[in-house]
């Protein structure tokens, strides 16, 4: 048995390590149960008891030196992967940064918005309601009985007898009133649903609708707030009209058009050459509405009005097809 021989291999299967994956190749090879220092080590029992005593110290030294050599570099790996790890997580601060990708509001959200602000500087607040609703606040409490022919022009979709998708949100001025007495002013903003679907229509839109109720409140109170609004949301300048109209809920009624943004009042594709853009419904509250919560029409009055707030974003943004705003297009988006 060569000792010499030993101390060669196990110095030359060190020195051949060159990574972490020839660190574990050769420590197998060496220390495994079935390596090289075993196999010396199970020669012993053919050597004569004289010589055994001697191979086995000289053998069992060059393997604590071969341990001692293979931990040395492990820890030696350890650490430089270690200061791998900290030089890629250390932050240079002389290389310029990565910025982030911001979101914007979608335009929608931005009208909303918008609005809120200018009613609320109004004085009025926001009231919200469910947008699964019952026929009775929907329909029947707006002066809307069953098989009435006005309600053809919100024809819905009906979740169950007697329950509505809302085809606006006029209900919630219903459950203002029911709740609480006059002095009223909110406004109330959500999605509604009507089964209708063209290059301005979709089945799903969102409305807000105003209501204001007290002792005293005339046409021309509802005329100056509107007045007010349109001119804040699309500039002091831009004319409007008033027309008359109907509405089951209100009494007298009114269109509320806008000179035409787009072609200044001359005439083109978008206003039908009338040069005007039909903008909001308005009235007086009609006073079986006021029966209907309660309330003594003799003793209180009151307007409410109602808009769509894609056809205001369209408008203000000169967007041409309603249906833009529902492609998530980031495209689209990033304009606002």
């Amino acid at each position: 048995m060569d000792v010499k021989t030993l101390k060669e291999k196990a110095v030359a299967e060190i020195s051949s390590i060159k990574s972490v994956e020839d660190l574990k190749r050769v420590g197998t090879t060496l220390l495994g149960r079935k390596g090289l220092f075993s196999e010396y080590l199970q020669e012993l029992k053919t050597v004569n008891q004289e010589q055994r005593k001697s191979l086995g110290q000289a053998i069992n030294e060059l393997k604590g030196w071969a341990e001692a050599k293979l931990q040395e570099l492990e820890a030696l790996y350890k650490k430089e992967e270690q200061e791998q790890k900290e030089r890629e997580s250390r932050v240079d601060i002389t290389m310029p940064g990565n910025r982030p990708l911001l979101g914007k509001a979608h335009p929608i959200t931005l009208t909303f918005r918008e609005m809120e602000r200018i009613f609320s500087s109004l004085g009025f607040e926001v009231a919200e309601g469910p947008n699964i609703e019952l026929d009775y606040y929907n329909f029947e409490a707006l002066n809307l009985p069953k098989d009435h022919p006005a309600r053809d022009m919100q024809d819905t979709f009906y979740v169950a007898p007697g329950v509505v998708l809302r085809t606006h949100t006029s209900p919630v001025q219903i459950r203002v009133m029911e709740r609480q007495l006059p002095p009223i002013r909110i406004i109330a903003p959500g999605a509604v649903y009507r089964h209708d679907q063209d290059i301005s229509h979709t089945p799903m839109f969102h409305q807000v609708e105003g209501l204001m109720v007290d002792r005293n409140v005339r046409f021309s109170d509802l005329k100056g707030i509107l007045t007010i609004f349109l001119h804040e949301m699309f500039g002091e300048n831009v004319p409007l009209r008033f027309r008359p109209s109907y509405f089951p809920f209100t009494e007298p009624s009114a269109e509320v058009d806008i000179g035409c943004v787009i072609c200044g009042g001359k005439g083109c594709r978008v206003c039908k050459e009338t040069g005007w853009l039909e903008i909001l419904g308005s009235g007086m509250v009609h006073p079986e509405v006021f029966r209907i919560v309660g309330y003594d029409p003799e003793e209180v009055s009151g307007f409410a009005f109602g808009m769509g707030v894609e056809r205001i974003a369209m408008i203000k943004y000169g967007i041409d097809d309603i249906k833009q705003f529902y492609y998530n297009d980031v495209r689209f988006l990033a304009q606002f």
